[in-house]
């Protein structure tokens, strides 16, 4: 039996802790395009504060206040309303490009990536599926290879987009998801050296992806070309020393660095702050992860553990996959880091599954 009660104020502090200090490293960051881009950085401000924090504001609030058991009831319905966005974006008039990706849908005044729609629309899917099958998650026949034919339903959509990176993370996140649901040892090892499988064929058929493959084993064979960014990613990080040059004096992000307001503000970060702010930043990660813990042993709805489960999961392995690039423990994916990069679609889908969380806080065994 659960009881209700008010959300769980450590949490809300952390999501507004790293949403503000994102905001603020965004800012600087942005100072470095100044010369260097159409949109001036004011600009850029503006349009992440507006469709990032703005329409992420109103879908944190939204979500905090809706019962959680009503993303159980309709989980099927978003899944497949996410996935016809991600085929939408295909259709000239309604899809654009940018750098060199086709995956972004033009509605008028409104524009977005459905993939980060789906991302979690699949992890909610996939919490409510586990949820329904607890008993039958750990065979094949019910468990497994239903789990892989969602898989593969998930990843023909983003390999329509070219979007690696993206899958590999949902891919890792709902591996996981499906091993905490009651997945066997046995299942997980297949189905992950099945995700492997798929990714290095991916992979195999890309020229620029095998590049970064090369970059990554070999980051000094290529240092002007495919290796740059890394490179400079890597001379910010070790410039900042324990203190960092202080905000907005970094000099990497002048164009040295590129996406510095993207998939590099790590290394912003770091050059600004040093050790000791990325220490702090990676804190405020790990405290998330810890606060939900908290928060899913006291819950006595399996869904909710599920789901709660797969948003911080998800979140966690997004910052690993971009941290971990930007120091070249992994290959560069371009991915952005929760909270903090340009993206107005990722920080307002974040903001909304972090509210998801809010909620379920509330919701306690008695």
């Amino acid at each position: 039996m659960a009881s209700v009660h008010h959300i769980d104020k450590t949490l809300l502090v952390l999501i507004l802790t790293l949403s503000g200090v994102g905001f603020l490293m965004f800012i600087s960051a942005s100072i470095g395009l100044v010369g260097s881009s159409n949109l001036t950085p004011g600009k850029i401000i503006f349009k992440q504060l507006l469709t990032g924090l703005g329409v992420g504001g109103i879908l944190f609030i939204a979500a905090i206040r809706i019962n959680y058991k009503f993303w159980y009831r309709t989980s099927f319905i978003f899944f497949i309303l996410a996935s016809i966005l991600m085929l939408l974006v295909l259709l000239p008039g309604l899809g654009f490009s940018h750098g060199g990706a086709q995956r972004w849908l033009d509605l008028g005044p409104i524009s977005f990536q459905p993939a980060e729609l789906l991302k979690f629309a699949f992890i909610i899917y996939l919490a409510a599926w586990l949820s329904a099958r607890k008993k039958d998650v750990d065979t094949g026949k019910f468990g497994l290879l239903p789990f892989l034919a969602i898989m593969g339903f998930v990843s023909f959509l983003f390999l329509l987009q070219s979007d690696l990176g993206t899958l590999a993370v949902i891919l890792a996140s709902a591996t996981l998801l499906f091993f905490i649901g009651g997945g066997r040892i046995l299942h997980l090892v297949f189905a992950g050296l099945v995700v492997v499988l798929m990714l290095v064929l991916m992979i195999s058929f890309e020229d620029y992806r095998k590049d970064r493959i090369m970059t990554f084993f070999y980051p000094d064979s290529d240092i002007s070309g495919a290796g740059w960014q890394l490179y400079q990613s890597q001379i910010a990080i070790g410039s900042g020393g324990w203190l960092g040059a202080g905000f907005g004096e970094g000099v990497q992000k002048y164009k040295y660095l590129p996406e510095a307001i993207g998939d590099s503000i790590f290394a912003v970060i770091a050059e600004e702050f040093g050790f000791v702010g990325s220490f702090v930043l990676l804190s405020l990660y790990i405290f998330l992860l810890w606060r939900f813990v908290h928060i899913a042993l006291n819950s006595s709805d399996y869904f909710a553990r599920l789901l709660g489960s797969g948003i911080v999961i998800i979140i966690l392995v997004q910052t690993f996959v971009n941290i971990g690039s930007m120091v070249g423990l992994i290959p560069l994916t371009g991915l952005p880091l929760a909270f903090i990069s340009q993206g107005g679609s990722s920080l307002a889908v974040t903001l909304f599954s972090t509210g998801i969380l809010l909620n379920i806080s509330k919701y306690k065994k008695v």
